[in-house]
């Protein structure tokens, strides 16, 4: 939990972005059964939002901010090394929640 945490703060994503308490939890989730990154948007959403009290869709925009925020005012050199592939533009939810999967994957 502190690792991930430290990882999105590192990225850039301020802990005031409600996205960032989302993917802080939608990591925790795919870290303890993969099957979340199957199904991002239908699963691993719905389960955040419920844990939120909040509609999928919230979580899915406000996931897409902290990403752009990441993107245009964060460390994307740091999101670059940690995908170990360049990154023409900024990642699609669903890519970036994949990238930091694998990235702590790796680290643990």
């Amino acid at each position: 939990m502190n690792k991930l945490r430290a990882l999105l703060l590192r990225l850039g994503i301020r802990s005031t972005l409600k996205g960032f308490h989302f993917l802080l939890y939608a990591l925790q989730l795919c870290l303890s059964n993969d099957e979340y990154l199957l199904s991002v948007y239908r699963t691993l959403y719905m389960d955040t939002a419920v844990h939120f009290k909040t509609s999928r869709d919230n979580v899915d925009h406000c996931i897409r901010t902290a990403i752009s925020n990441c993107w245009y005012k964060g460390n994307r050199e740091l999101l670059i090394s940690i995908a170990g592939y360049e990154l023409k533009q900024k990642p699609a939810n669903g890519e970036f929640i994949d990238i930091l999967y694998n990235y702590l994957y790796e680290e643990a």
